[in-house]
């Protein structure tokens, strides 16, 4: 006979109240002390009973304010999964920034390809791209003030093969990886896929807590930092140059690889020197073009210093082989005409404009962004629960994320997280104002 824990039963009944709704989303639990009075059992037990729950997704806790049921009609991954959205769904959850134009820029493109050496792109392609297209790109990302040759940039299947590719290459199971405390939710997937440690580091107003990533780095032996200093994901934050010099002096002290995502770095005008020229020697630069040019495209590329491009080389291999030549021919040929410098200055004015909309609209509540970025951080007041108006919302067939995939360690703070580049202009000053209402109406329950 299999001996059970004697704190299961307590688990178990829990877990079917939560289920059935007869503890309802939202409600605070009782706390560990209260819990262990009430049920008779030891208060280290307790804390072993709601952790049990919070690991199966059911509760979650915050730190000065209790345990609370979670709203389960949220589906499993909301907020890091991109599911299916139905066509009726305004999507505040994932940024696609589109242009109306770039559908006839696109078929232009192809009718264009249709008249070169089609069998080209039939074969298989350099495993880091063709010479030619990793000059083309070396040339694109002077205009971000990164200057390397060559041989030294990688073309990838979009900055999330990117990411994979980096720590794929650079790291082995085990390491432990620096991150901001609220990070970009891609590369938690990649960092847990890879079995890698991800300590957080504690975010400022302006940007990592570095004089925190010194005492880690100091006590522990960190591998990597992932950064974003150009347009943080969600915050919005730019670090200043002088910042950006501490971290690299911290990386090379400790013989830390910085890897700088960049995915958003376009949209900021005047930003800092990025990492990879302050640092070449000690960064990975990652960024790509589905933000500027469109998702579907999937093309990326990665900067890194000499004696890392043949690891890279491999994981790109090992992972996708080459990134497909007809998405890399269109990319190639729209850098090379100007089209990628027009339309990323069109969605710098896009995002400028959304940007200004959504500050209007929450000018009674705070927020954190960066005016030229399309997403916006919402703080919610203290008695909303994020993944209840999340799933009001969704009832109102509008996404929306909770902090919670963006939080790398617990408690999850209680916050939204909207993406601004997906839903019309036309429509996305009523649904911000919706969800506005949501919020005002939730915190006063």
């Amino acid at each position: 006979m299999v001996a059970v824990a004697r704190y299961k039963p307590l688990v178990d009944a829990l877990t079917a109240d939560i289920r059935a709704g007869r503890l309802a989303a939202g409600a605070r639990l009782p706390t560990h002390r209260q819990l262990a009075a009430r049920e008779n059992i030891a208060v280290v037990t307790a804390t072993r009973v709601y952790a049990e729950l919070e690991a199966a997704g059911l509760v979650s806790r915050e730190q000065g304010r209790g345990t609370f049921v979670r709203d389960l009609a949220l589906p499993a991954g909301h907020g890091i999964d991109q599911h299916a959205v139905a066509g009726d769904v305004i999507d505040l959850n994932f940024n696609y920034p589109a242009l109306p134009e770039q559908g006839d820029l696109l078929r232009q493109a192809l009718r264009d390809l249709a008249g070169a050496d089609i069998d080209a792109l039939l074969r298989y392609q350099p495993h880091a791209g063709r010479m030619v297209d990793r000059a083309t790109v070396a040339q694109h990302l002077t205009l971000r003030d990164v200057f390397v040759p060559p041989e030294q940039v990688l073309i990838v299947d979009g900055a999330q093969h990117g990411l994979a590719v980096t720590l794929m290459a650079t790291t082995k199971p085990g390491d432990v990886i620096a991150v901001d405390a609220l990070t970009y939710p891609g590369f938690k997937v990649i960092a847990s896929a890879l079995h890698l440690e991800m300590v957080s580091v504690p975010i400022t107003e302006h940007g990592p807590d570095l004089d925190a990533l010194q005492r880690l780095c100091r006590t522990r032996p960190v591998r990597a930092i992932y950064t974003m200093p150009t347009l943080h994901n969600p915050l919005g934050h730019v670090m200043t140059t002088a910042d950006r010099q501490r971290l690299a002096d911290i990386a090379r002290t400790h013989g830390a690889l910085l890897i700088e995502d960049a995915s958003y770095a376009y949209l900021v005008d005047d930003a800092p020197q990025p990492l990879a020229t302050i640092a070449p020697d000690v960064t990975v630069y990652v960024s790509g073009l589905s933000k500027s040019l469109a998702t579907g495209l999937r093309v990326g590329f990665i900067a890194a210093p000499d004696g890392l491009i043949p690891a890279l080389e491999r994981a790109v291999r090992a992972t996708t082989w080459n990134t497909p030549a007809l998405t890399v021919a269109i990319a190639c040929r729209w850098i090379h005409d100007g089209t990628v410098g027009r339309l990323e200055q069109h969605k710098r004015d896009d995002a400028t404009h959304r940007q200004a909309l959504a500050r209007g609209v929450f000018a009674g509540h705070p927020y954190i962004c960066h005016p030229q970025s399309y997403f916006m951080w919402l703080p919610l007041p203290e008695d909303a629960r994020a993944d209840r108006i999340a799933a009001t919302l969704a009832e109102q067939h509008i996404s929306v994320s909770t902090a919670e995939p963006f939080t790398v360690t617990s408690p999850t703070p209680q916050a939204l997280r909207l993406a601004l580049g997906s839903a019309s202009l036309a429509t996305l000053t009523d649904t911000l104002t919706t969800v506005a209402r949501e919020v005002q109406l939730d915190s006063s329950r």
